[in-house]
């Protein structure tokens, strides 16, 4: 067999018998949840925060104590670290920016009772270290009105009354930049940063035990424990290395 076959052979059996998941990179996403509001009653907060990564909850904060609280395991980990001191930080100034926009938006429609409430999802997505996704979500009272694609600075309208404040943002360039920078470069470092301490994360958690069904709740016959799929798998790759292995030697033959 030639060395050139032989090589790629054995990096072809490298590949089929890594651990499945290994070979992929997986997409984390960091999502901060802004509600503000321009006037608040004693107790009612005019700004609050919820924090998470990839789904799961990171941290809480209200304007009223103006104090951030972790949330989860993973909060828990990070909390203390440069990182989350810069992100706690910046909770609070986003908020006043938010609230100053506030006083001059409506999405022209009747008033509702009571203060104007607007909703801005700041979220941004990391892949092999680099942001592929960064963006805003704007709601006004519970109605969506606006999406920002900040790797673009792509504007949406999603309510129809939302458009001029679409036009009066893209003309703030400070403002634009501002929801530009938060979105692509401050997120991004905080997940990178986050993303180094996911690890101890997870090996912190529990593993659940593995199902044993009871005599009256068997499971299902096409169901394959996941112990039994990994051998099933090892055996075929195992049979597929073999196949290609005696069609080389008898093409060398020939």
């Amino acid at each position: 067999m030639s060395l050139a076959r032989t090589t790629g052979l054995l990096l072809l059996t490298r590949l089929l018998l890594l651990e499945p998941g290994k070979t992929l990179r997986y997409a984390h996403s960091l999502c901060l949840d802004f509600a503000v509001t321009s006037q608040s009653r004693p107790g009612q907060p005019w700004c609050e925060v919820q924090g998470s990564m990839d789904t799961k909850p990171l941290l809480q904060y209200d304007s009223d104590s103006n104090q951030v609280t972790a949330s989860g395991p993973l909060g828990e980990e990070v909390n203390g670290t440069k990182a989350w001191r810069d992100l706690t930080g910046t909770l609070g100034g986003v908020g006043r920016e938010l609230r100053m926009v506030l006083h001059v938006v409506n999405l022209g429609t009747e008033k509702t009772t009571g203060a104007p409430r607007l909703q801005a999802k700041l979220c941004c997505q990391l892949e092999a270290e680099r942001v592929t996704a960064a963006s805003w979500h704007f709601s006004l009272d519970g109605q969506t009105a606006l999406l920002l694609d900040a790797m673009d600075m792509n504007w949406t309208v999603v309510n129809p009354g939302a458009t001029g404040i679409k036009e009066q943002w893209q003309k703030d360039q400070d403002l634009a930049e501002y929801f530009r920078k938060l979105a692509v470069g401050d997120c991004g470092h905080w997940l990178r940063d986050f993303l180094g301490h996911w690890e101890n994360v997870l090996e912190q958690e529990p593993t659940e035990p593995p199902l044993e069904p009871s005599d009256n709740q068997q499971l299902p016959a096409w169901i394959i424990p996941r112990s039994g799929l990994t051998v099933i798998v090892v055996l075929v790759l195992v049979v597929i290395v073999l196949i290609i292995v005696i069609v080389i030697r008898r093409c060398d033959g020939r």
